[in-house]
């Protein structure tokens, strides 16, 4: 018989009713046990569940690389960059080796306060702290370093490659082999830099580790000039020079009014120089006037006594015709002291009384004091040795056709080297103080019109 027989409705809800109550207690019951369970198995580091019969785990190392990940870190100077490319080329200080990174759009910028700059504001020669992926060559980040400093635009310095030292006003700093020299974002030498160029130089402490070109050079050369030569030409404010046969001037980037004077005669003429090209500047419509000149008759005591004008030696038995003008006169006899003065010739006829002082030395000392122009018979030289066949010019004057020797004098010269179809280059060089020769060889000029690195083109110019 059915147990449900014979129930009430009432009866049946309530038996329904506990049933189900008993149902969902035992699933409630079940979701408690699951609980535990996991609840009493161990973790790993990273918070996943392990078993104890789990296998141990490897760390294999790998990192998910993002836009700011780095493993590298260096203080180094930026030597080349290449937007084309998209790359940058550096050097460690410390171990002087260059090395090249990539740069994408996720590569950032920063001035050395930390304010965002673009790549375009990094020159070739800055210092720089990077950050970078050394396993994929790629540069996170660069700031100019803010423990670099830097003069810029100096024009008054003085570079002595023979010691390793740049005076900047009071201050001296050091040179060392990391030291880069940078024209136009392309690497050049030591010897490429003249003292007419307006540098800017980095470093760090008291080292100087990049000296960049900010104002370089080029080359004035006079044609038609036969009549000029003797006088001067005066070039701005600054450089004044005496007019040679086939000079060569380095001149420092700019425009300038160029002035010509000779004998009363000459003008003024504008000329633009550009970085490391040649001008021709014509001078033949300049005048030169009728010269003019005096009668200068000259009283020697002692009556033996020999005058010399402007180096020529001069006969005094009569009056001397001198143009108008400036001359130097050398009056000198044996056993009397030398002199050596100035006069001025400005009229149609003059008289000039000139007496010599006995020498109350030795004879022998007498005969080397009386001579103020000695010749010179044997000295030491400067060799250009290469490149061969080029124009050399030291300190503008034309010394030769390389390869060719000139009388060595110590200090700091600058020897210019030209050749037909070539760009023209200029070198300073430290002649040291050695009783002996010594050569230079130089590197074969480029030929113009020839793309240099920085994708400029070499070209003379002639202006008028």
């Amino acid at each position: 018989m059915n147990r449900c027989e014979g129930m009430s409705v009432t009866d049946k809800r309530k038996i329904t009713e506990s049933k189900g109550n008993r149902a969902l207690a035992g699933i409630l019951a079940v979701l408690t046990a699951v609980l535990l369970t996991a609840c009493s198995l161990p973790f790993s580091g990273d918070g996943t569940e392990e078993s104890s019969s789990s296998p141990e785990r490897v760390d294999t190392g790998f990192v998910v690389t993002g836009p700011d990940s780095y493993d590298s870190s260096d203080t180094a100077i930026l030597v080349d960059r290449s937007e084309k490319d998209g790359t940058a080329t550096f050097l460690n200080l410390d171990l002087g080796k260059k090395y090249t990174l990539s740069i994408d759009g996720t590569t950032r910028f920063y001035d050395k306060y930390g304010g965002s700059i673009s790549f375009e504001q990094v020159q070739a020669g800055d210092i720089v702290d990077v950050n970078f992926l050394k396993s994929k060559k790629h540069l996170t980040t660069l700031q100019l370093s803010p423990s670099a400093w830097r003069f810029s635009d100096v024009e008054n310095y003085e570079i002595n490659t023979v010691r390793g030292e740049v005076s900047i006003g009071s201050e001296v700093y050091k040179l060392n082999s990391n030291t880069q020299y940078l024209s136009e974002n392309r690497g050049i030498e030591s010897m490429d830099l003249n003292a007419a160029d307006v540098l800017s130089f980095q470093g760090i402490d008291s080292q100087i580790l990049s000296v960049r070109v900010e104002k370089g050079h080029g080359y004035l050369r006079l044609a038609n000039d036969e009549n000029f030569v003797g006088g001067w030409i005066e070039i701005g404010q600054s450089q004044i020079q005496r007019i040679t046969e086939d000079m060569l001037l380095l001149v420092p980037e700019g425009s300038y009014q160029v002035s010509i004077s000779h004998k009363g005669g000459g003008g003024i003429k504008s000329v633009i120089i550009n970085r490391n090209e040649e001008v021709t500047l014509d001078i033949g419509d300049l005048e030169i006037p009728e010269p003019q000149y005096g009668m200068v008759l000259f009283s020697m005591d002692p009556s033996y006594a020999e005058l010399y004008v402007d180096g020529a030696k001069a006969d005094t038995s009569g009056p001397v015709s001198l143009i108008y003008g400036i001359h130097q006169i050398i009056a000198r006899a044996e056993g009397y002291q030398s002199v050596t003065r100035y006069i001025s010739v400005s009229q149609e006829s003059a008289g000039i009384n000139i007496v010599l002082e006995i020498n109350r030395e030795t004879e022998e000392e007498s005969s080397s004091s009386s001579s103020s122009t000695p010749t010179v018979t044997d000295y030491y030289k400067v060799h250009v040795d290469a490149p061969e066949k080029a124009e050399v010019y030291l300190d503008g004057n034309y010394v030769g056709i390389s390869p060719c020797s000139f009388r060595k004098v110590a200090g700091t010269h600058v020897i210019t080297l030209r050749q037909t179809g070539c760009e023209t280059r200029s070198y300073t060089i430290q002649v040291d103080a050695e009783e002996k020769d010594i050569s230079y060889s130089f590197a074969d000029l480029v030929k113009s019109g020839t793309v240099s690195a920085n994708g400029t083109t070499s070209s003379n110019g002639t202006q008028n």
